[in-house]
Formats: structure tokens, sequence, C-alpha cells
């Protein structure tokens, strides 16, 4: 189901009822763009610490916008059943404020998601808005002080100022308690009106009507004022604030529910999620963690849970999402154990089942929540001799899942995973590899890069004027360098070792060469003068 901003607010109630019934949540995310061309060094690497793709990831989240949100409820019948309610939310910051909202657009990005067929229409047109509480703060002072305003377009202006005119024109004749209605508002459109006519008569009223109309009426002050204190009154400062806050109105129903969250290759999502909805991302990456899991204390991450699937089964070397989904939809990897539960789209989203539509958001929460129960299920009949229950409860694969619980799958860096309620573990990778430089002058990082490339992929850092780390995250990667290498006439490559290769430990060693050395000549000076 598409939801835009027109329909957002009558479908929130329903939403917030099918959230808190759900078993779980798989969301989806699409961006602007992913990593900041325009930034050094913003690239993964297998380089990275947590903390420092952190940075790195903050800046890109920063300057880039979400265009799309999947959100998929999955909610248990009392059968071994899943319906799927799966949504399809177009997103675009809020524009009621006293500060525009600035992003970057990624041409990759845009013709990416093109190519899937992404209806930009809807995202600049009917995109619901949002604001995290730094945002929201602002624009309460200023709706407090009456000095608010909406960031508006030449379209925008040239709809207020239509809607101006007719009212100006009719009032003049009018008498009280005749009405006009004002046709094709929409989105702030509808609200913008209301406030402006209202600042700028003050013998008028008005009241928003359903088909994007408004109904202006013309009122003598007195009478004004009374329905100014009414609590009908939809341009209340509250309602406007609520209109405004857009999105986050879902985002703080899924806080205030703590329903499971379940994603894949989630750590941009989280990061987004954060910072568009809740507060701009701190600087420190552990408070980002605390944080994260005050929101959301049961996190799933599909590709850590996959990654052990495909250790303990037969299980095809796959990495996408969608062929994931599909391996496990088509292969009997579990004979004989009980069926994997039966997941059913809902009514309003049955065109999933139809019709694959890859790198649509709401679809792919949908394929993410429906690999998490195949794998749990998988998982929970290899963890036990006992025979496994018909109808295996929610809890049961959450039991079973317990190590991969709140560890984000980390993409090329220092350690596998991100433990939102621990300390990340560092992950095993084939050694390092350091490049000494002969008769090769001037060589930069880009160019030993560029040198390998043809062989396999490396993570290059310069360790010292002649010579180059190389990381990679294959074991035959790094055989096979060692072999093809071994005779080259300008590049010695040689297993990193710490104690030989590090800069800090050399320069340790020649400090305590010195040392020895000034400590002997001493001793022995000290000795011919006693002579």
């Amino acid at each position: 189901m598409d939801v835009g901003a027109e329909g957002f607010a009558q479908r929130l109630p329903r939403l917030r009822r099918r959230i808190q019934r759900a078993a779980f949540v798989a969301l989806d995310m699409e961006f602007t763009g992913l990593h900041s061309t325009s930034l050094q060094n913003s690239e993964p690497s297998l380089f990275d610490s947590p903390a420092e793709r952190y940075v790195k990831a903050r800046q890109s989240v920063q300057r880039f916008s979400l265009v799309q949100l999947g959100l998929a409820i999955f909610s248990k019948e009392n059968s071994n059943k899943y319906v799927v309610h799966s949504y399809n939310f177009f997103l675009f910051p809020s524009t009621l404020g006293i500060r525009d909202v600035e992003f970057t657009v990624s041409a990759s990005s845009i013709q990416f998601l093109s190519h899937y067929g992404f209806d930009y229409n809807k995202f600049l047109k009917d995109g619901i808005p949002y604001m995290n509480e730094v945002q929201e703060e602002i624009l309460r002072q200023h709706l407090l002080a009456d000095t608010w305003k909406v960031c508006s377009t030449n379209v925008d202006r040239d709809v207020l100022k239509k809607a101006i005119d007719e009212v100006t024109s009719w009032i003049v004749a009018a008498k009280e308690e005749d009405t006009m209605i004002l046709q094709d508002l929409n989105g702030y459109h509808m609200i913008e009106v209301q406030l402006v006519l209202r600042q700028a008569l003050e013998n008028v009223w008005t009241e928003p009507l359903e088909d994007n109309k408004v109904m202006v009426k013309k009122v003598s002050p007195e009478h004004r004022q009374l329905l100014e204190n009414s609590s009908d009154d939809h341009c209340q400062k509250k309602l406007i604030l609520l209109s405004a806050r857009g999105f986050t109105n879902l985002f703080q129903i899924l806080v205030k529910v703590k329903k499971p969250l379940v994603g894949h290759n989630m750590l941009m999502d989280l990061m987004h999620l954060h910072d568009k909805f809740y507060r701009p991302l701190p600087e420190s990456y552990e408070e980002f963690k605390r944080n994260i899991h005050n929101l959301f204390p049961v996190i799933i991450d599909t590709k850590t849970v996959t990654k052990s699937v495909q250790k303990k089964f037969l299980f095809p070397r796959v990495s996408s999402l969608m062929e994931v989904y599909a391996v496990l939809c088509s292969s009997n990897l579990n004979p004989k154990g009980p069926p994997c539960p039966v997941i059913a789209l809902a009514s309003g989203c049955s065109r999933y089942a139809e019709k694959k539509s890859p790198h649509e958001a709401g679809y792919d929460a949908f394929l993410c929540g429906s690999v998490l129960l195949m794998s749990a299920h998988l998982l929970l009949c290899r963890s036990t001799d006992d025979a496994v229950e018909a109808e295996p409860s929610f809890s049961q694969y959450l039991t079973v899942l317990a190590e991969h619980v709140n560890k984000v799958n980390f993409i090329r860096g220092g350690v596998s995973s991100i433990n939102f309620s621990g300390e990340d573990c560092p992950c095993r990778h084939p050694p390092a590899l350091v490049v000494h430089v002969r008769g090769w002058p001037g060589l930069t990082e880009r160019q030993i890069y560029e040198e390998f490339k043809a062989h396999c992929r490396f993570d290059v850092r310069r360790l010292s004027k002649n010579q180059f780390i190389l990381l990679s995250n294959k074991y035959k990667h790094v055989r096979l360098v060692l072999r093809d290498y071994r005779r080259h006439p300008h590049l010695q490559v040689s297993v990193y070792r710490h104690w030989r290769h590090s800069p800090s430990v050399n320069c340790l060693l020649q400090i305590s060469g010195i040392v020895a050395l000034w400590s002997v000549l001493a001793f022995v000076l000290g000795g011919t003068r006693s002579c």
C-alpha cells in the first residue's frame, strides 16, 4: 500500500492498532544517496573501526535524505500463520518552520531508483513531512511567538496569492455568515492559507473540508474570538504541530510499543531513523549505540542471521535479500521438520504476491520479515533433537535467534557486527600484507590500489614513505598476491608483522638502541677515567 501526505493522518489510528497487535515489524529505506563523493575517505574500508565508520556514515546521513520508508507489520494468527500489512511511505522533509531543509542528491542513487520504477512525483508532491525533536522544538517556539512561516516555493506562493485574491475580492460585498469555498488545496496549502487569511483579516473564519477544500466565512470580531477558543479549531497550534510532525508520529508509536525491529544490513537505516525522527546524530559512536538501544531494545538484522544459516545448512552463497528469499522459498533445507509458518499478505498488499518489486521499500521490508521467519524456523529445527511443535511461537524464534539480537552487520570493517547491547567483538581477517616499494618514487595509495585491483580487491593504507599495508577479507586473495608478486622488480610483498613493520615499534627500537649505545659508551668512558 502506497501512503502519501494526503491520506496519512486518516490511516495513523489503524496503523497504531496494527503495530500494537504485531509480533514484529520489518523496515527498509531508500535514500537520495549513500556515500558522499565530496567527502574525503568516506568509502567503507577494512581498516575502519566501528567508531571510525560511524564518523564517515554520520557525515553522509546528514547530507542525504529519505525518499521512501517501507514498513511490514507481521501479525501472528491463531494457526501457524503470519499476516503481513506492508506499506510504502513516501517522505519529504517538513517545510513548516523557520528554517528550510537542505539535502544532497546522488546521481547514481537517483538512476538506480529510477531503474526500479521509483515515483519521484509522489516523493516531491505528496511526501509525508517529518522532523526530529530539535526541529520540532524550534517550530513550537515560533508557533507560540506567532513567528512561524512556511518555506514556500514559487508554486506555493502562486496558490497562496490566488486564494488571498479570491477572498479579498469576495469579502467586500459579503455579509456576516456568508461563506465561500477555496478549491484545490493540499498538504501545507490547507494550513498555510488558513493561517495567512486569519492573520490578515480579523473578520474571517476558516474551516477545512474534504476533497482539498477550505470554507471561508465572514464573521464579526466577537464571533471570531469565540471560535478561536473552540477545541474544534483545526488551526490550533498543537494540531499544526501534529500535522508538521507527520511521519514522526508513527516513529514515536514504534518507539512506544517496543516491538522487535527487523532490517537487512540496517546500520544506515538506524542512523537515518535517529537523525531524521529522533535527534541529530551525536558525535559519539557509543552515545548513538545507547540511544538506539533505548529506542529499540530488540533489533534483528537478517544479514547476520542468514550468515549463520549459510554456515549451518547447505545454503548457496547469495548476497542480495531477494536471492536469500528465493533460496529459502525454493529449497527444502529441513525436510524432516514441521513446515515453515505460512506468510500471507493482507488483501491491500496482495500485489507483492503477484509481482516482484525489488528496491521498493515496502516490498523489501516484506522480504526482510519473511526471511527472518524462515531462517528462525530452520535454526529452531536444528537447535534441538526433540520434535519441534507444529506451531512454534514467535518467542521461541526469538530464543533461537538470541545470539543475533542487537547485532547489526558491519560491511567491510574491523568487526563483523555492531553490538547495540554490548561491546563490539573484532572479527578474524586474513593476515595483512605489507608492500615495500623500491625504485618507484612518489607512489600513492590510489596507484597501489590500481596496481592490485586487477588481481583482487584490497584496501590500502600508507605505512611509511615507501611502505603500504594491504587488507583483504578473502584468504585466497592474500595467497594469490604473495605468489604473483614474489619476484616483482619494484614491489616486495610480505605478511605484515607488527614487531617488524610498525613505525612506532621501529621508532621505539631505535630509541632503545640509542639509549643502550650511550649507556655502553658511558660505562666504557667512565671505566677508562677510573683507570
